[in-house]
């Protein structure tokens, strides 16, 4: 009996293809796209230390960026594969809250991915770029650049959007005190009364935005000599508008700090970014799922911050006094590292 016992349970093991694989941790990487080369690069590093750390990554992403609903189905997958956690760039931080929350409660371990949730602690941590940081590094980095002449700049802000996500406003309250204008409420855009600001503009992000934008503000007043965009591909907008009316003398600053957006501080497009770091993010995330699995010790936040930074440097090749950077040529080795 006792054989047969046996026979019968080596018999259930092999038959069933999911036996070993339950041994398994498994995580989960939910992207805003999978075409953005930003989050292409948080998917390799979370596909790397997967693979070192012999655990299984399935990875999901929205169609488009403010893709809720597939963010959403990924979610209820990831809790119906019995994964340890998820890690997730939300499209819509407020709306894929209940979703998150049915994860929590299932168990599992979820950590926010450069942009936080509504409220952020709707996740268990975030892992993040201080993109505020990111802000003032431009913004000193621009005010040096024009001494004396800072008083009497004209700026131009080219934001995201209209919907303040978190980052949006970060970067861009960032630079404006970095630069050394007032910010009224920080939490909020476009409600400064410094004359220097011409005006805010969106641009989704894009090169065509950042253009369009461009063409807008320079129409309000032609005399603008300072530009902050949200993000390399909008920089690179904004400079095909100014160079369109032979204006190759603006100071454009920009967040992002990838290959292509630290070839175009290289080039002279942009004259400094601040390069952030999603590999890094990826595969710290990863890490701390494995010892959640492991010991259930969720991540604490950075000193002095309610995320856990994963940093951010100034990349320029006009170094100024009292503002550490890197340069182009180093940026390159370690874009979005």
């Amino acid at each position: 009996m006792k054989k047969q016992l046996s026979a019968l349970a080596i018999a259930i093991a092999v038959a069933s293809p999911f036996t070993f694989a339950a041994e398994q941790t498994i995580v989960g990487l939910i992207t805003k796209t999978n075409t953005n080369p930003f989050f292409v690069k948080m998917r390799k590093g979370a596909e790397q230390k997967a693979e070192a750390e012999g655990i299984k990554l399935l990875s999901f992403s929205g169609k488009f960026d403010g893709d809720n609903d597939s963010q959403v189905q990924a979610i209820e997958n990831l809790i119906a594969a019995g994964a340890k956690g998820i890690l997730l760039t939300p499209s819509d931080p407020v709306a894929i809250v209940p979703a998150v929350e049915r994860a929590r409660e299932a168990g599992l371990l979820v950590i926010a991915l450069d942009t936080p949730l509504s409220p952020a602690s709707a996740a268990d941590a975030t892992f993040a770029t201080d993109n505020f940081k990111a802000g003032v590094l431009i913004g000193e980095w621009a005010r040096a650049q024009l001494g004396d002449k800072a008083d009497s700049a004209k700026i131009a802000m080219l934001d995201l959007n209209s919907s303040a996500i978190t980052v949006d406003v970060a970067r861009d309250q960032g630079f404006l005190q970095g630069f050394g204008i007032d910010l009224n409420d920080p939490k909020k855009m476009g409600d400064e009364t410094d004359p220097r600001i011409i005006g805010n503009e969106v641009t989704q992000g894009a090169e065509e935005g950042g253009r369009t934008a461009m063409e807008n503000l320079m129409q309000k007043d032609p005399g603008i000599n300072v530009v902050y965009t949200i993000n390399e591909p909008a920089a690179a907008g904004a400079y095909q508008a100014l160079k369109a009316v032979g204006k190759t003398d603006v100071l454009i600053v920009s967040v992002d700090g990838g290959c292509p957006g630290v070839s175009n501080v290289q080039d002279g497009v942009i004259g400094a970014t601040s390069m952030q770091f999603p590999l890094l993010m990826a595969s710290m995330g990863v890490d701390a799922v494995i010892e959640f699995a492991k010991t259930g010790t969720k991540p604490q936040a950075s000193e002095g911050l309610d995320f856990v930074n994963t940093g951010v440097e100034l990349i320029t090749d006009q170094p100024v006094e009292g503002v550490s950077s890197k340069t182009s040529a180093e940026g390159l080795e370690l874009c979005w590292g």
